[in-house]
């Protein structure tokens, strides 16, 4: 079953037929939101909004365990997660759909993992490729059958938030190699990878990053909900292509 994490711009899946909400308990308290249930384009479908009901958790107070614990729980397989990054890369224009290939951790006090050692165990996963295969290329697929151009690759930087960078904070991380950068890749993926879930990232190019727009002008609130509004409907067109066959396959 295919799980949607919803970022912002995204806090609900328009196309969602048939919907049923549940509340899920877990270990580590409670997801941003209920899930919905529903299906897409005759697929059994799992919604959970990162940010919560009406967007209220910001991004380093996300209870990002619950939450990949949650869809695990009810038999999610593989999720595509949606975010909102600003465009480091001259090709990341606002209003670009891009898949990222690669992350890079910038974040802090953060419950990042399941094997916190209270378990009695301590376990190391291969982060290597922190997206999983199978589920990019289903992406870029979906992206070519909905006719909408998507970049392929890119490194993702996840930054700790709410706050937006400095421009010399976004000129930092491109020496570092970063392409995009955000608040919420981080440890969503890494969580996705410790509970055997595939996983991949649909980013969505809300703004420049600081100090990249033309003459260098402040970023606003308005004008990213302005981008979102346009482009969250093609990612909707691209989502509603995705196909996953058998579920939890190889993360490879």
């Amino acid at each position: 079953m295919l799980g949607i994490i919803g970022g912002s711009g995204a806090g609900r899946l328009a196309a969602l037929e048939g919907e049923r909400l549940q509340a899920i308990r877990t270990p580590f308290g409670e997801p941003s939101a209920a899930l919905t249930f529903g299906r897409l384009q005759g697929r059994d479908v799992v919604f959970l909004a990162r940010h919560g009901d009406g967007h209220t958790i910001p991004p380093h107070a996300i209870n990002y365990r619950a939450n990949i614990w949650a869809l695990a729980h009810v038999g999610v397989g593989a999720i595509v997660a949606i975010a909102a990054v600003g465009g480091i890369r001259r090709d990341l224009a606002p209003g670009t759909i891009a898949v990222p290939s690669q992350i890079i951790d910038y974040t802090y006090d953060r419950q990042a993992t399941f094997f916190d050692g209270r378990a009695g165990e301590v376990r190391h996963i291969d982060f290597t490729e922190p997206y999983t295969g199978w589920l990019r290329a289903a992406l870029l697929r979906a992206g070519r059958d909905a006719a909408e151009s998507i970049i392929d690759g890119g490194v993702y930087a996840a930054m700790q938030g709410p706050r937006l960078e400095t421009a010399a904070e976004i000129d930092r991380l491109e020496r570092d190699g970063a392409d995009m950068v955000g608040m919420t890749g981080m440890p969503e993926a890494a969580l996705a990878r410790e509970a055997a879930l595939s996983y991949a990232t649909l980013a969505v190019v809300a703004n420049w990053a600081a100090g990249r727009a033309p003459g260098r002008c402040e970023i606003t609130p308005a004008d990213i909900d302005t981008v979102l509004e346009g482009a969250m409907a093609r990612v909707a067109r691209v989502v509603l292509r995705v196909e996953v066959h058998g579920g939890n396959q190889s993360r490879t």
